[in-house]
């Protein structure tokens, strides 16, 4: 059958159909005006050659009418802000449109530029009220170009950098505040050095003189976010740089060449311009500006008394890895390779909301740098062989990693650096493939060696999924030798999650078949003999309780009502308590049966285990009974159950706390001291200690109790603005003159006046009960890392490991130690992360949290009680 008799018949009507929806397609594409066109020009400028292209935008800009000045610099302000790389290009258009000899001038005797630049600080000034801090630099970036273009006067450049300066010494200013106003001011230092430092030796040195003097009184926090530390607070700490730290050398080293660094590091493309005319023209005198203040939330009160409290996201000095020797990727405390990391930092930032541009624009960031700058591609013209020289790929992965890997958290969705390092290996797989391999050996080198817990456990995140986007390809081989270190060493540990992290993106054999021989045997723990399952412990009949068992399974598979459930659970307990084989704990026994069963329904997938919850609620509310002891059985029994699959327990525990079967601090409680059973190493009967699963259980029960009271703070906000609302009304209402002019009849002043908000009273009462529950499962996660770490000689398990692994002949002595000893590190990582990720709730109860958990150590001179202490002020602010 032909394709035309095929669709011959009704074909007319459908193909004028089919026109009529082409036309419509047609007529719904926006309309680009002719300003629309210039400007989006003006934005693409630079794409294939920015030296040849700038005549041509010069002149299509100088040819255009109707000209419009705000369209021309809104187009400047987003090229900007949004492509930092251009800057030096665009500084040098608006220096050609300065030129007034081939520019119509206006009224007043102004040029096309300057007019263009005036309008662009309106601009600028409205970054600055908002604190759009990115933006703000990327301006001041621009003004500083244009001042070594002669366009602005030093006088006014310096003038503005100085108000930045001046927010550091704010009361009270913020660490983020400070650190961003710091940045804005050397940065536009080191650009404009060569001008400004002429003009004003004096003020030059006192702007370097408040950077320096704000990062020597703020030491403290730094120790604490080092992502390579060693337990002891007086030890060295790797290769990691702080972004304060860097920023000071690298002004520091422009400023003792005289800034003549400055041209070595930064395109300038103007600098071959003729001078203007002095007669002609006057330099742009920028306004005085004021760095506008904090948002400070005047309606929160106190969350000591329980009452509504703004939690401020913490902000913690920066720290960035430096993977690679200095002669393979950029050092960070060098003038050029500040500038080099610095401007592929702000690709990541800007282009995050495409990955596949940011992917594009990081393999052709070399253009935008000077030739030289990195290696040159085979066939690279001569005069780019000479320079530094460094490796375009392998740069590029470190500043990535070294953005995912800042601790406390990313700035960015975890999951936007990794598959921003996908996008480049299948843009580049023969160039970028090789350094992502260089990268994950010089990571895994770092493990044992005092990288932090939080790094390595997203190390292996990051690990886990880069392989299954590349069918799970990994030289596992190298790693075989670490095999005989102890179980618990970084290196294996690093292996057991990765392997556990891989099983969860692909499936048991598969992942099985990728590793050598050696690391499948059993005795090394990389990964189990068989599939992550369940494992109901009254399965096999030949096993106690079996029978038991099997009469509550066959209720729930029948779908009995939970009623019926319970009265069978009553039963076996009643049975249990008078057989003559007599159960110790009978009512342990009977918890542990009725939940097994009913996750042994829900086992066969996620939709099976939310069905099987949801269906028998008042079964497990039955169950828990309000007694911590119950609810410790229900956890117990969770873990035994999912013992094979680590992932499924914290799935069914956040499942638990969502329907309020257990509350967070039952599951914090439950961590610290009925875990056993569930570790890799359970047979273990060393001192308390955290592992990285533990640690999540934890992260996920302080983040349900912290959320809830975020929630809860939102819902009283939003009834109160309602209530203020209503009763303004009301009273608006009632009329000037005393009549009744009511909008709303119903609504009476008086009436809404006398009686409260019933809606708003609940909400009230909800926020106090859940902050009360907020601060007891800090103030518990608390205590058990302080039991854990520094217990008192009384307690019955103590752990005298703890003190030694954070002394300096400890630290030294690491290439001995041993599992417990191991434990004991990682367990003081979790505690350092604890204090950082959840600074901002801690600071609310700082005073009753360390009254109540380190009074025991008051007078105490027990180091590991100090470093505890120690950690705890930094974390706070109290040092």
């Amino acid at each position: 059958m032909s394709y035309d008799r095929q669709y011959h018949r009704g074909g007319g009507g459908n193909r004028r159909r089919q026109h009529r929806d082409d036309y419509d397609d047609r007529r719904r594409e926006p309309y680009e005006s002719p300003a629309d066109k210039l400007k989006n020009a003006i934005i693409k400028f630079g794409e294939v050659d920015a030296l040849e292209e700038l005549p041509l935008i010069e002149k299509q800009i100088r040819e255009f009418t109707p000209r419009v000045v705000s369209n021309l610099s809104e187009a400047f302000r987003i090229a900007v802000t949004e492509q930092p790389f251009k800057i030096p290009y665009y500084a040098a258009l608006l220096r050609q449109l300065h030129n007034s000899t081939e520019d119509a001038s206006n009224d007043d005797g102004s040029s096309l530029g300057k007019q263009i630049l005036e309008d662009f600080w309106k601009g600028f000034q409205g970054y600055l009220d908002q604190l759009a801090w990115r933006e703000t630099r990327l301006c001041i970036h621009f003004f500083a170009h244009l001042t070594v273009a002669k366009l602005i006067s030093t006088e006014s450049m310096l003038t503005l950098l100085e108000s930045f300066t001046a927010v550091l010494e704010e009361f009270g200013v913020s660490q983020g505040r400070a650190k961003k106003a710091a940045v804005c001011a050397a940065e536009g230092l080191m650009i404009g050095g060569p001008v400004l430092k002429p003009s004003s030796k004096e003020r030059v040195q006192e702007i370097i003189t408040a950077i320096r003097t704000y990062n020597d009184n703020n030491a403290n926090p730094k120790w604490l976010a080092q992502p390579v530390f060693k337990t002891n607070p007086d030890g060295g700490f790797g290769n990691a740089y702080d972004l304060l730290d860097s920023v000071l050398l690298s002004l520091s080293a422009f400023n003792d060449s005289d800034f003549l660094a400055t041209k070595s590091s930064f395109c300038q493309p103007y600098a071959t311009y003729p001078e203007l005319d002095s007669s002609l023209f006057t330099p742009f005198d920028l306004p005085s500006v004021l760095v506008a203040p904090e948002i400070i939330e005047l309606d929160s009160l106190s969350a000591e008394s329980g009452e509504d409290s703004h939690v401020k996201k913490e902000e913690w000095p920066e720290y960035f890895l430096h993977i690679f020797e200095n002669d393979i990727t950029p050092d960070l405390e060098s003038p050029e390779g500040y500038v080099v990391r610095m401007g592929i930092r702000d690709i990541v930032d800007i282009f995050e909301v495409n990955r596949k541009e940011a992917a594009r624009l990081l393999l052709e960031y070399p253009k935008w740098t000077k030739p030289g700058t990195f290696k040159p591609k085979p066939g690279a013209a001569p005069e780019a062989t000479e320079g530094i020289g460094w490796q375009l790929e392998s740069t590029i992965i470190e500043n990535i990693l070294g953005g995912y890997l800042t601790l406390p958290e990313t700035s960015h969705k975890p999951i936007y650096y990794i598959s921003l390092i996908t996008e480049l290996c299948k843009l580049a797989p023969s160039t970028v493939g090789p350094a992502v391999g260089k990268s994950i050996r010089r990571l895994y080198s770092m493990l044992g060696e005092g990288l932090d817990v939080e790094v390595a456990r997203r190390f292996a995140e990051w690990f886990a999924i880069h392989m299954s986007n590349f069918g799970f390809q990994w030289v596992w081989k190298e790693w075989i030798p670490d095999l005989s270190l102890d179980i618990q060493h970084p290196k294996r540990a690093f292996m057991r999650r990765a392997v556990e992290f891989e099983i969860r993106l692909a499936y048991h054999d598969r992942i099985l078949k990728t590793l050598p021989p050696e690391m499948q045997a059993p005795e090394t723990q990389t990964i189990g003999e068989q599939a992550p399952g369940p494992n109901f412990e009254y399965d096999d009949p030949a096993k106690p309780h079996h029978d038991a068992a099997q009469s509550v399974l066959n209720l729930l598979r029948g779908r009995a009502d939970a009623k019926d459930v319970i009265a069978q659970l009553e039963t076996l307990k009643a049975t249990l308590e008078s057989s003559d084989d007599a159960v110790v704990n009978t009512d342990g026994l009977v918890r542990s049966i009725a939940i097994q069963s009913l996750l042994h329904i829900g086992s066969r997938s996620f939709s099976h285990l939310l069905n099987a919850i949801e269906r028998y609620l008042p079964l497990l509310r039955h169950v828990a009974g309000g007694s911590t002891e119950a609810k410790a059985d229900i956890l117990t029994a969770c873990a035994a159950f999912w013992k094979h699959n680590r992932h499924m327990v914290a799935i069914v525990f956040d499942k638990l706390m969502q329907y309020q079967i257990v509350d967070p601090t039952d599951v914090v409680g439950w961590t610290f001291i009925n875990r056993a059973g569930i570790r890799e190493l359970s047979e273990s009967t060393g001192p308390l200690s955290l592992s990285a699963f533990e640690w999540d259980l934890l992260k996920a029960a302080l983040d349900k109790a912290n959320g809830r009271v975020m929630i809860a703070r939102r819902k009283v906000t939003t009834l109160r603005k309602e209530d203020d609302d209503a009763r303004a009304k009301a009273k608006a209402s009632g009329g000037a003159d005393g009549n009744a002019m009511e909008v709303d009849a119903e609504v009476k002043p008086d009436e809404a006046s006398a009686v409260d908000n019933p809606a708003l009273t609940t909400a009230l009462k909800a926020f106090a009960s859940l902050t009360r529950e907020q601060k007891s499962v800090l103030s518990r996660t608390l205590d058990g890392f302080v039991s854990c770490l520094a217990p008192s000689p009384s307690d019955p398990n103590p752990n005298p490991l703890s003190r030694v692994v954070i002394s300096e002949e400890g630290w030294n002595d690491r290439a001995a130690w041993e599992k417990d000893q191991w434990n004991a590190w990682e367990t003081w990582g979790w505690y350092r992360q604890f204090c950082r990720a959840f600074a901002p709730y801690l600071r609310n109860y700082s005073t009753t949290l360390f009254t109540v958990s380190f009074a025991k150590f008051e007078g105490s001179t027990d180091p590991a009680a100090e470093l505890l202490k120690k950690t705890w002020n930094v974390a706070t602010g109290q040092e």
